[in-house]
């Protein structure tokens, strides 16, 4: 996995402000319709770090939202400018969700999931990273980011 400690972010108005501390999870496109009609846009790219390598600073409020599952999530955003920062989905403690737009350098998507509801007009060119649904963790996830997951169970 390419280096990518101490990522920054910001949301808009830059009165929110974070920094990832160590190299994210996964970052991946998600074009379901909870994601459409949360981000009002025809997919949202998160990236996936560990909840104690991310530190905060700012202001922020949240609000608990659906998904698919049922089990919905948290979404966090500026209270000010109201950009949605993060999200803590319920079925994945330990692990927080960044809007990975919000990053001062972006992170290209490792994968594109729920592609069955991708939308016509988007052509993804890649079609190795694309699943109708979700992929398989144990062989899109980096080792890197397995192991941490698996000394973070231990615990």
């Amino acid at each position: 996995m390419l280096d990518k400690k101490n990522l920054k972010g910001s949301c808009g108005c830059g009165k929110v402000e974070y920094i990832i501390s160590s190299n994210p999870i996964f970052t991946q496109a998600c074009h379901c319709k909870d994601c459409k009609k949360s981000t009002g846009s025809s997919f949202v790219v998160h990236t996936s770090v560990f909840e104690e390598d991310l530190e905060i600073k700012g202001k922020i409020s949240s609000t608990e939202l659906p998904t698919g599952s049922g089990k919905g999530y948290r979404a966090f955003f500026c209270v000010n400018c109201g950009v949605f920062i993060y999200c803590k989905y319920n079925i994945a403690p330990g692990r927080v969700t960044i809007r990975t737009m919000t990053l001062d350098k972006p992170i290209t998507p490792q994968a594109h999931i729920f592609v069955k509801d991708k939308d016509p007009w988007i052509d993804i060119t890649n079609k190795e990273i694309c699943f109708d649904t979700m992929y398989d963790r144990e062989k899109m996830w980096p080792e890197e980011s397995l192991k941490k997951l698996d000394n973070m169970i231990i615990k």
